[in-house]
């Protein structure tokens, strides 16, 4: 069985992958081939309206003409591209800073030092860095904000340390609690004038929940024998979260926060012993990205605690509104690096959560709890018993979820599948996907989508467990670099069904500098291309957000395309308007709203990262991850 989970699968399509290698896209007809037969059935069967305009490739595919997108959902005024180091939003919006890494969570707390990047102590009192996903909670009139604090800037965080690397035990701890979540409670009370937005110091709900914070295990791999290590022998208790990126949200209230790049926290002082494939499979390695921190916490040395890295890669339930409650690590819904968790409730009252994993030629994963959702009733433990799901899409514009059960792995138990999900997914044959990244659902069509950020293998080398890339599917480009968003519809609209039809709704490219695929659908065109789409999410009107996370040279490939940016999309006409751009080498991440909807807030993680950037205060100060509050000028409202 140890065996079964550790070998890679043979690699079936390897003459193909070399043949696509040698040429990305120009004049190969195969894969012209490819993209015509996923692309060219125009239209679901028994789909909604919005199913009926699939985004299309082109000129250059054969029987695929362009389509009209006439627009009915955006009203305002398209941003244009630009390299600026600063945020634009249309004319008849405006924005300001809600918050940035450093500030202070109470009175307690110390303004940030620029310089040295703050202290261990202080950074346990402040917001955390490199904010991504989020959502404000309504709660007898208070609003309550929790935000994922996904990594940390070594530049800035040890701005002054050699080569910005930790040098000291207080310099870890700091870096430990960069990491995390930030829960506070945020206002407009404090500037009834202006109606800006503000952290409330000293709230009974802000909290920072980091890298040290107790957790508890649960679901099926609470217990395993490969979840116990010297200092939780129970193989139930945890510390910390962390390399948390997108979120999801419960009706039941609480937070779900996705740890993702886990791997790049652990370190191995023993170069003699090999790391076991089941962790290189998840990027285990000799060497951390540089935090340090099994200098000060042995269990990041996968030399002595080899089960320690079982024990993160999971989504984590919080409850925001109780301070005092421990973080669960709900495990049914598997171990991966996940992107966000996005939970829709089934009209039989089944909770499924749609979730990717992000790294290239990984998988789609979906999750259909035992237990039904009851409005007022308790709900606490719904995400620990149900099955677990890896997606296969189809060239016939078809899709089936796979169930993964010991019988279909061969995996002896669904605890072993939990903590080595990757390997089941292979083990049934899902489909390699190029890095799914955000899900989300439009609940008024029982449509859900996923942005493909990007994918430079694909087409030419395996996944890290030596399953096939090939071209095809909603992956139709070789050597991908621009990305795509692939959307479903479940059989009926019933979300826990197997069956479900797909199409691509957008490929991103550049039509000012490509003529073939690369160059786009046609709902993409010289102003409003944009490249690696990250973060989605559906506003209450079924506007669909775009956040990306993609390159910035704005020259090359890239030309024209300035910096990150926000787009927002009609999903039933397929038109996409810019509306926002970011500062320079920002990423946009995370995206939710004021209860009045009056407030859009918007999240600008590393701006500056490997490159000049002074955002949000100017000048010379150092840049930091923030939150920005929108509106409009005319107070109506934002989404």
């Amino acid at each position: 069985m140890k065996k079964k989970i550790q070998t890679p699968r043979s690699h079936q399509n390897s003459q193909h992958l070399k043949r696509q290698s040698s040429d990305p896209l120009d004049g190969d007809v195969e894969i012209n081939h490819i993209i015509e037969r996923v692309l060219s059935r125009r239209a679901f069967i028994g789909g909604s309206a919005a199913f009926g305009v699939a985004a299309m490739v082109g000129s250059g595919v054969p029987g695929l003409e362009a389509r009209s997108l006439a627009g009915n959902a955006l009203t305002f005024q398209a941003v244009a591209a630009n390299s600026a180091d600063s945020v634009t939003v249309p004319a008849g919006y405006s924005w300001d800073v809600l918050m940035s890494w450093g500030d202070e969570l109470w009175s307690k707390s110390q303004p940030l030092d620029e310089q040295s990047g703050g202290t261990g102590a202080s950074q346990e009192l402040s917001v955390g860095d490199n904010n991504d996903g989020m959502y404000l909670f309504s709660h007898q009139g208070r609003s309550i904000l929790a935000l994922n604090n996904e990594y940390a800037n070594r530049p800035t965080l040890f701005g002054n340390r050699d080569a910005s690397r930790p040098q000291t035990l207080d310099d870890v701890r700091k870096g430990m609690a960069a990491h995390g979540v930030t829960i506070c409670e945020i206002s407009q009370s404090q500037h009834k004038k202006s109606g800006k937005w503000s952290i409330v110091k000293d709230s009974p709900f802000n909290r920072r929940i980091t890298a040290t914070t107790p957790m508890q295990i649960t679901g099926p791999a609470a217990g395993h024998d490969l979840m116990k290590t010297k200092a939780d022998p129970s193989g139930t208790r945890s510390l910390g979260t962390w390399a948390n990126c997108a979120n999801g949200q419960t009706p039941w209230h609480t937070y779900l926060t996705c740890e993702e790049n886990f791997n790049g926290y652990f370190t191995r002082s023993d170069l003699t012993r090999d790391i076991p494939e089941v962790l290189q499979r998840y990027g285990i390695g000799a060497r951390d990205w540089g935090y340090n921190w099994a200098s000060s916490d042995e269990r990041f040395d996968v030399s002595e605690h080899p089960f320690e890295p079982n024990r993160v890669g999971y989504v984590v339930e919080i409850d925001p509104l109780d301070p005092k409650s421990t973080p669960k690590k709900r495990t049914a819904l598997g171990r991966f690096k996940h992107e966000n968790a996005e939970l829709v409730i089934n009209g039989d009252g089944r909770v499924v959560v749609y979730m990717g994993d992000d790294e290239r030629g990984e998988f789609l994963y979906r999750f259909v709890s035992d237990g039904k959702f009851i409005e007022g009733g308790d709900n606490r433990d719904l995400l620990d018993s149900g099955q677990l799901y890896a997606a296969k899409f189809h060239d016939d514009l078809r899709g089936e979820w796979l169930a993964l059960t010991p019988q279909t792995t061969g995996m002896a138990s669904q605890a072993l599948i939990c903590i080595h999900t990757r390997q089941a997914a292979s083990a049934v044959g899902a489909t390699t996907m190029d890095r799914p990244e955000s899900i989300a659902a439009n609940l008024a069509t029982a449509e859900v989508y996923c942005a493909l950020t990007n994918n430079k293998h694909r087409g030419k080398k395996p996944n890290r467990g030596g399953d096939d890339m090939p071209v095809g599917g909603p992956n139709p480009r070789a050597q991908n670099k621009y990305g795509q968003i692939v959307r479903w519809r479940s059989d009926e609209g019933d979300h826990t069904r197997p069956g479900f039809d797909w199409q691509l709704f957008v490929l991103a490219g550049n039509p000012t500098v490509h003529t073939d695929a690369r160059k786009g659908s046609p709902n993409i065109n010289a102003d409003n291309m944009f490249n690696s789409p990250d973060g989605l999410k559906f506003d209450q009107s079924g506007t669909l957000w775009i956040q990306t996370d993609g390159k910035t040279s704005n020259k090359g490939d890239f030309a024209g395309m300035g910096n990150n940016q926000m787009l927002a999309a009609d999903a039933v006409s397929g038109e996409i308007r810019r509306f926002l751009v970011g500062p320079k080498k920002c990423e946009i991440t995370g995206l939710t709203w004021s209860a009045d909807r009056r407030t859009m807030f918007v999240g600008i993680q590393h701006p500056g990262e490997r490159g000049k950037s002074h955002f949000p205060n100017g000048g010379n100060r150092v840049p930091r991850s923030s939150i920005i509050a929108i509106k409009r000028d005319d107070g109506g409202l934002v989404g």
